[in-house]
Parts: structure tokens; C-alpha cells; sequence
């Protein structure tokens, strides 16, 4: 998966620059073996990098299981794998770390990762 143009995709979403406004943070992203850094000031998405392979530094994990995260990007997601919140319950998606800043902008990341599913269709 390439996430090389979801900083423009945020940045194209109106609604995610309100939702994120006061978001601030280093992210951890991690679909199975497969791991990426966003970077996020005040709610834009600056960077979406692969991570380092030793120590990455970074605020916040999420991280999916494959299979879970494969579900979660199809073009219609089935009840229980279309949301972040449903994937935790499952136990397809742990977030670690500062939790905070997930908890606070829950409306930012869940727009922003459902932005990922255009490039799955």
C-alpha cells in the first residue's frame, strides 16, 4: 500500500482540518509486517514515511493486524471491520502509547485512515 498521497487527501477534506486542529502528534501506523510514520501538525498530515526499521520515534501506535486492516480498507467493509473503534473490539487494532491525542481527534483518524479505501477500489 502506498500512502505517499494521503497527505493530500487530508489536506483535501475540509472537515478533517476542523476535526484535527488541535492535533499534534507522531504516529506510528503498522498494518501487519508493514510500518509507516505519519506526521501530523495542528491537524495536516505533513508526511506519511515508511519507518525506520530500528527505533522509530513516535507518540502514538496504531497497530492493525493484516487481515483486519486488509477488511477494514475494502471498498464496502463489512459490520465490525468498517470502523476503528469496532476494529479494537475485535482485537484487529491495538493503540498504544500516548493514547490521548487518538481519543481526542477520534473523528480525525477515523477520516483520515477511511480516506485509505479509495485507494483499495
Amino acid at each position: 500500500m502506498n500512502l505517499a498521497n494521503l497527505p493530500a487527501r487530508v489536506a483535501a477534506a475540509p472537515g478533517l482540518a476542523r476535526w484535527g486542529r488541535h492535533l499534534t502528534a507522531e504516529v506510528l501506523l503498522e498494518a501487519g509486517d508493514r510500518r509507516w510514520i505519519l506526521s501530523i501538525r495542528d491537524g495536516a498530515l505533513r508526511s506519511a514515511e515508511p519507518a525506520p526499521a530500528i527505533m522509530p520515534r513516535y507518540d502514538l501506535a496504531l497497530r492493525f493486524d493484516a487481515e483486519g486492516f486488509a477488511r477494514f480498507l475494502g471498498a464496502s467493509p463489512p459490520p465490525g471491520w468498517h470502523d476503528l473503534m469496532a476494529l479494537m473490539r475485535r482485537g484487529a487494532l491495538r493503540v498504544e502509547g500516548d493514547i490521548q491525542p487518538f481519543m481526542a481527534h477520534l473523528f480525525w483518524f477515523k477520516g483520515a485512515l477511511a480516506l485509505l479505501r479509495e485507494d483499495a477500489a
